[in-house]
């Protein structure tokens, strides 16, 4: 219920912040919070009424409770009205807008990607006339599209675009964190509710008028709606339960009180209608303008209307609900079977789409049903691939219990335990296994699955988890009945993840043994996985080229396929090119979706962001996950962030932190075999030594891992630690040992298995050679491979040993121009050591204190990669899709750029980039 723009009181200061919002220049973002019935509606009819008469475009939208769980649902009404512009994008904003609107399949859209085709398509509206987005009950609205609408709200500045959100104080939401302006909304003083209560009931007996006053308390709902309660009931004016229903009600129950009475009083068929609108979430309020073909229209409610109850929607046409409040209170005053016939009816018409069919059927569905519970199953796994782990959890649950046979029953609850266990509810995966009546429910594969994703997550148990694991894959393959394919495959694939945790010889040995009896009932997925998460120096031959495959063929993918080859990728080093993947996978499962899968996919991210060089984007990613699993309990998640966080620290030279880092994990991981995380404790110890110099330390670290000559079976460290221990041995006078694990390297064919092995290789065998063309045949090998550029880090302490071998050899001229990469590649790192050393060797070639370019180090690493794809002619839209940025930020950028190179203009970014001495270095 508002009050009329014209005739609205004591809002003068709202107002005038919603004016200067209004006329102000440029974009922006603006979130009016406050509870229940105090005015937000009404002030954002206000600042709608305003823009119109400003000639802003005003497009409404309103989140629905019914809909709060359905991925962008939200963001569907939003675009709505601006579909006709989609069509003037570009093939790839378009492509994305297909994908949301069901036009076309393919795989959900991160919220970046689908943010900044948002931000796309709404400076393109308003490119010929200012745009206002007003939404209401934003806190309704889902997760998805929250996430978009606070990604696209805070770049709207120098646009022509305005969104204001109204939020409800007590219901928590994704606005909370989203970082947009905020505007209180506070009761009424009491003057303007006294103006208020007269200007809407003059004349009210004194007795009533001071009543609805202390009830109110400011609230102006409630100043509206119960007067005309009070007088309708004809109660005496002294009855305090005319207004309070009963003592220590909150207000918006009161207020619920006074809607049913108008609802009781409708005939049968008028609130049969409305209980459909409800429950199918018909919009409410003002901003209640949505698209034909959506939701439930009511017809014949004119009498509901009357009441008071329900609005026509200009616009369409269609009956809306005057107040949220007086949808949930037509639910609550239905009977459950008068709510199941409803939804059977909502069912109906909705028999096109896949997810809202299930939903209604589920609530109307009282018997078992198979056709219903595999209908709830086809929609978990819709939503599931669309972000909505959780949700699948639930309707999964909801298909258990529907299900006409016991072993449907047990397979559904154990697919819902097994999303559950990705989704991070541990003890909601092992509550449902316990729920399963099924004689030997207590150990099936999906009871022994969750037992051990808990023990594996929570406390790093691989030994409890490989032996109960290994027992149900033995009892499946000595099964004579029929194959449970999918239950076998987890099992298998969990058996392996904890593998690579134990990192155990022996154990890898017997999985091998035992997998090799199952024969093509192991997935060729999970061959890979055998392969590369094990031994990737005996078993990665073609991996590779095996991993790219798989990633191809991906077709609407689970989000743990998509992680489990993310990690395969890892271990052959060709993370970069799935990383947008990853990023897109990530941001869809972001709050509702696979969250313990979310954290695996977040150390991915990592680790290429430590690999290419974006280091600091690198320390936000670990510290997210870090947060994340720190609050879920999931300590494996935990300290495999920590010791990311300690190498990314001991690589930046910050020694305390990174030992800090090293003994927190090495404490926790020894003693309980986590071989994977004590790997990565001794390999924070080799980088940290070397980074000080105390190469004693690191030989000793590094031997931890692998002794020189020889890479240790099933040791994941021990080809990635190949530089660190040539290194480490060369300062220490180990020629021998340093030499002999070069060749080792070459005799595995490393280079072979991963484009940074290889690069890795070359470098121990140029730093190991006696013979200079060796030694200068190898480093030219490794400083122009393909994936160099890509590893900055490594390829510049390559170029530092090959400038000292340089000014050994050839003279001090010579190293100069090599040291100076090196140099400059170190400080744009923020590698503090390291560039310090390679200043110290600068200076014995003989170079001024200031040789290196001042240059390079004035551009951030983004803005160097933005200036080398410019100057090999790529668009600012090829360069924004390359780099996952909008045209508009890549155009930012090199304005940016260019007067740090001294140039004015695109054309002679080339020639500027050329004359860097780290030109070749990006």
């Amino acid at each position: 219920m508002e009050w009329d723009a014209g005739t609205m009181v004591g809002r003068e200061h709202e107002q005038a912040v919603l004016s200067e919002f209004v006329t102000a220049a440029e974009g922006r973002a603006l979130v009016l919070r406050g509870d229940t019935g105090v005015g937000k509606s009404a002030l954002l009819e206000h600042v709608a009424t305003l823009a119109a008469g400003g000639r802003h475009r005003v497009i409404r939208a309103a989140g629905v409770e019914a809909e709060s769980e359905l991925p962008f649902a939200g963001l569907h009404q939003i675009l709505y009205p601006l579909l006709p512009h989609i069509d003037r994008l570009d093939d790839s904003r378009r492509q994305v807008f297909d994908v949301v609107f069901g036009r076309s399949e393919g795989p959900p859209p991160s919220v970046m990607t689908l943010g900044i085709a948002v931000l796309d398509l709404l400076s393109l509206a308003a490119s010929q006339q200012p745009l206002l987005l007003v939404l209401d009950d934003g806190q309704w609205l889902d997760t998805s599209s929250i996430e978009v609408c606070g990604f696209a709200g805070r770049r709207l500045t120098g646009s022509s675009v305005k969104l204001v959100v109204g939020l409800r104080s007590d219901v928590s939401s994704g606005f909370d964190t989203a970082a947009l302006p905020q505007l209180p909304v506070t009761t009424l003083s009491k003057k303007a509710s006294e103006q208020l209560l007269d200007l809407r009931h003059p004349g009210l007996d004194p007795v009533i008028r001071r009543l609805v006053l202390d009830e109110a308390q400011g609230n102006a709902l409630a100043l509206l709606e119960l007067p005309p309660h009070v007088l309708r009931n004809n109660r005496p004016a002294d009855d305090p339960e005319a207004l309070a229903g009963y003592p220590g009600v909150p207000l918006p129950q009161r207020l619920q009180q006074v809607y049913g009475d108008r609802i009781k009083a409708l005939g049968d068929a008028v609130r049969t209608e409305l209980l459909r609108g409800a429950l199918d979430g018909v919009g409410a309020g003002a901003a209640a303008r949505r698209h034909h073909g959506t939701r439930y229209r009511m017809l014949d409610a004119e009498e509901a209307a009357a009441s008071g109850l329900l609005d026509i929607d200009p616009l369409s046409g269609d009956f809306v609900f005057r107040h949220p409040l007086v949808r949930s209170t037509v639910v609550q005053l239905a009977t459950p079977n008068e709510r199941r016939a409803a939804h059977a009816a909502l069912a109906r018409v909705h028999r096109g789409d896949v997810e809202r069919r299930a939903t209604h059927l589920a609530a109307a569905t009282v018997d078992p049903d198979e056709e219903v519970a595999a209908a709830l199953e086809a929609a978990a796994e819709s939503v599931t691939r669309r972000g909505g782990a959780m949700v699948a959890v639930s309707w999964l649950t909801r298909a258990a219990e529907l299900s006409e046979r016991p072993e449907e029953r047990s397979r559904r609850l154990g697919d819902a335990a097994f999303v559950a266990g990705h989704a991070g509810l541990l003890g909601q995966a092992r509550q449902l296994v316990g729920s399963d009546p099924a004689p030997g429910g207590a150990h099936s594969p999906a009871s022994v699955i969750a037992a051990a994703y808990a023990a594996l997550y929570e406390h790093g148990d691989v030994r409890f988890s490989q032996r109960h694991v290994v027992a149900a894959i033995e009892n499946l393959r000595d099964d004579s009945g029929e194959d449970p394919h999918e239950a076998l495959t987890r099992l298998i694939n969990l058996l392996l993840a904890i593998n690579q945790y134990a990192s155990d010889e022996a154990a890898w040995k017997r999985t091998h043994a035992l997998l090799d009896t199952l024969g093509d009932r192991v997935s060729a997925h999970s061959r890979i996985y055998e392969d590369a998460w094990g031994d990737v120096v005996r078993r990665g031959a073609g991996v590779r080229e095996r991993v790219a495959s798989a990633f191809a063929a991906l077709r609407e993918p689970e989000p743990w396929d998509i992680t489990r080859l993310g990690v395969a990728a890892y271990h052959v080093d060709i993370l970069s090119q799935y990383r947008p993947l990853l990023q897109r996978a990530l941001d869809r499962e972001s709050e509702t979706g696979a969250m313990a899968t979310s954290m695996t996919m977040l150390h991915q991210i990592m680790l290429d962001q430590m690999a290419v060089g974006e280091w600091d984007e690198a320390e936000r990613t670990g510290q997210r996950c870090l947060d994340l699993a720190t609050a879920r309990h999931h300590m494996l998640f935990a300290h495999h962030a920590r010791g990311y966080l300690g190498l990314l620290a001991a690589m930046r030279g910050q020694s305390d932190r990174a030992r800090r880092f090293q003994a927190t994990v090495d404490a926790w991981a020894r003693p309980r075999g986590v071989g994977f995380l004590t790997q990565i404790a001794d390999a924070i110890g080799t980088t940290t030594a070397l980074s000080e110099g105390d190469y004693e330390a690191a030989y000793l670290h590094a031997i931890g891992i692998t002794r020189p000559g020889s890479f240790t079976p099933y040791a994941h460290q021990a080809p990635r630690t190949l530089l660190d221990l040539v290194e480490a041995a060369l300062h220490t006078g180990r020629h021998e040992q340093a030499r002999a694990h070069a060749l080792a390297a070459r005799q595995a064919r490393l280079p072979h298995i991963s484009p940074r092995l290889a690069v890795l290789t070359h470098g121990a065998l140029a730093m190991t050679a006696t013979d200079p063309g060796e030694a200068g045949h190898h480093y030219h090998q490794a400083e122009t491979h393909p994936a160099a550029a890509a590893l900055p880090y490594e390829l510049a302490r390559i170029r530092l040993a090959h400038g000292i071998h340089l000014r050994h050899t050839q003279g001090r001229k010579s190293a100069r121009l090599t040291l100076t990469l090196a140099t400059d590649t170190f400080e744009r790192l923020g590698a503090p050591t390291w560039a310090e050393r390679s200043r110290a060797e600068l200076r014995a070639a003989g170079a001024p204190p200031l040789a290196s370019s001042a240059h390079p180090a004035t551009l951030t690493w983004q803005e160097r990669r933005i200036a080398d794809l410019a100057a090999g002619g790529l668009t600012n839209k090829e360069i924004g899709a390359r780099m996952h940025l909008s045209p508009r930020t890549v155009s930012s950028h090199l304005y940016r750029v260019f007067p740090k190179l001294g140039i004015t203009s695109r054309a002679a970014l080339r020639d500027a980039l050329g004359k860097l001495p780290d030109g070749q270095d990006t």
